[in-house]
């Protein structure tokens, strides 16, 4: 980090925190970027890895804010084919919660909220007849499908951060900003790394991107007021071994009125969530509790055939919710809109409270306009068009990217060709240059992962721990041996100079 002074430092390595850090360095202004942690190590890393307008928000009149995420569904699988694309929901028909009009009313309203290119809208169906009904008990015989995406949502931090970087931005992971302080012209910022090392630059412009911990920013750093608070949600997944093989996902309507999703995970796993509790600890401690881990059980098993039990769960996760505080009663029904408070008390100071995945990229637009018209620098929008690292692709048709990549590399193991298209697109070119076999890309540390990918992820998206590897840049801990991340970690510590020499304590409980 060769200069002390940007225009603008954001902090917080979570979704919205990189994505106002990209579109801010696309449009021409110095930023950097600091994250206590690896990046979407909390939040953006534990969502239900959703890209969709929220179907049940339509019940509590979000009317806006799902019409905001229909509009961005598109553009966002536009811009990375790769790692986001369409998924078929199927919910089958509870005559004993919503009435199928209802249900059908929502439907119309979600198709035609915003214009669809790429997604098909809804229909009913006939669960006796149709595929997805044959994972479900026998008493669910009606039932409807419509639309939205999937995506692999740590991996969409990564990518945001990397196209911040290629175009210009600083980023600082496991860097802890520790004191902020105003004048009218500048912030002066405290940076500390994990060896404890020190360093204090100047920003025109201070974000405050971090997520859960935004107020404690707010107080104990920026040392600034505000009336806004987020208010701290629980969400908690379970993962078990593939409950159907069909592509469809569900969302099932439970007693409480709320629901959950049964989603095809990583190939051989259902994905299982989510939660709704009010949360009131520390949220980098956050872990799922038996309770919840019932509940998921016991709504599921509502509806498959199959009875899923706590000893069918091969991994979990949890994460905080920084939700916009909307004094909501019901914690499943507290906005997931944001607001964008910018404090004008000297250099400008923007805090952002709330927000969703989906929404990510206006949310960084609206924030580059607002920081673009107080700074009086840089050009205009322009993510919309954009596309994300590796998303490059001709008409941003993955299968045909991937039979071009099968073609042009025969040799490659089926298995490995598609994770690595999935993971990287078209950055697979850097992964693959001058290789001829498999030999060409270093030893195999662990199963399926060769050495060429760990130095690339080390070297190009801020990799510096098995856990980063295993968890976020991949899911390959739900596929290895328990002990992978020890093998990992040591390999990385005798062959990778300068990683990361703590110890990350994280839930990982594979079975």
């Amino acid at each position: 980090m060769q200069s002390s002074e940007f225009d603008v430092v954001v902090v917080g390595g979570g979704i919205n925190g990189a994505g106002i850090a990209r579109d801010l360095a696309g449009r021409g202004l110095s930023v950097l970027l600091c994250e206590k942690d690896d990046l979407a190590r909390h939040t953006s890393s534990a969502s239900t890895k959703l890209i969709h307008g929220g179907l049940r928000y339509l019940e509590y009149y979000e009317f806006g804010l799902v019409r905001k995420a229909l509009q961005e569904r598109e553009v966002l699988l536009r811009a990375a084919p790769h790692i986001m694309w369409p998924l078929r929901f199927v919910m089958p028909h509870d005559s004993h919660l919503r009435p199928a009009w209802m249900i059908r009313m929502g439907l119309f309203l979600y198709d035609h909220l915003a214009r669809r290119k790429i997604l098909p809208g809804s229909n009913g169906i006939n669960l006796r007849k149709h595929p997805a009904g044959q994972p479900l008990r026998q008493d669910f015989g009606k039932g409807f499908v419509y639309s939205d995406g999937w995506v692999q949502d740590a991996r969409l931090v990564t990518l945001c951060v990397m196209d911040a970087h290629e175009r210009g931005a600083v980023i600082q992971t496991r860097t802890r900003c520790t004191h902020a302080e105003r004048n009218k012209q500048h912030w002066e910022v405290n940076l500390q790394d994990e060896q404890g090392e020190r360093r204090t630059i100047k920003a025109r412009a201070l974000v405050n991107a971090a997520g859960p911990w935004v107020g404690d920013f707010l107080r104990d750093v920026a040392q600034v007021q505000s009336k806004r608070r987020v208010r701290l949600i629980k969400g908690s997944h379970i993962v078990v071994k593939k409950l159907y093989d069909h592509p469809y996902a569900y969302i099932f309507q439970n007693p409480d009125k709320r629901i959950i999703f049964a989603i095809p995970y990583e190939q051989d796993f259902t994905l299982i969530g989510t939660t709704d509790i009010e949360y009131r600890g520390a949220a980098e401690q956050v872990v799922i509790d038996a309770d919840e881990v019932n509940y998921l059980c016991n709504m599921a098993s509502r509806y498959f055939t199959q009875t899923i039990t706590p000893a069918d769960v091969v991994w979990d996760y949890s994460g905080v919710r920084p939700l916009l505080d909307d004094e909501s009663d019901d914690a499943a029904g507290v906005t997931r809109d944001y607001d964008l408070t910018l404090d004008q008390t000297g250099a400008p100071l923007l805090s952002v409270f709330g927000g969703k995945i989906t929404t990510f990229r206006k949310l960084a637009e609206e924030a580059g306009d607002m920081l673009q018209q107080q700074l009086a620098k840089g050009s205009g929008p322009w993510t919309a068009q954009a596309s994300l690292p590796g998303g490059d692709m001709p008409a941003a048709d993955f299968d045909a990217f991937l039979a071009t990549m099968r073609a042009e590399y025969p040799w490659l193991p089926q298995a490995l060709a598609q994770r690595w298209a999935r993971s990287y697109g078209t950055r697979c070119a850097k992964l693959l240059h001058q290789a001829h076999t498999l030999a060409d890309f270093g030893e195999e540390v662990l199963p399926g992962l060769y050495e060429r990918e760990v130095r690339y992820l080390c070297d190009h998206e801020w990799a510096r721990s098995a856990q980063d590897i295993l968890w976020r840049r991949s899911k390959l801990g739900l596929h290895l041996a328990a002990n992978s991340a020890q093998q990992l970690d040591a390999w990385l510590a005798s062959h990778v100079s300068n990683l990361s020499k703590t110890n990350e304590t994280e839930q990982t409980k594979v079975s």
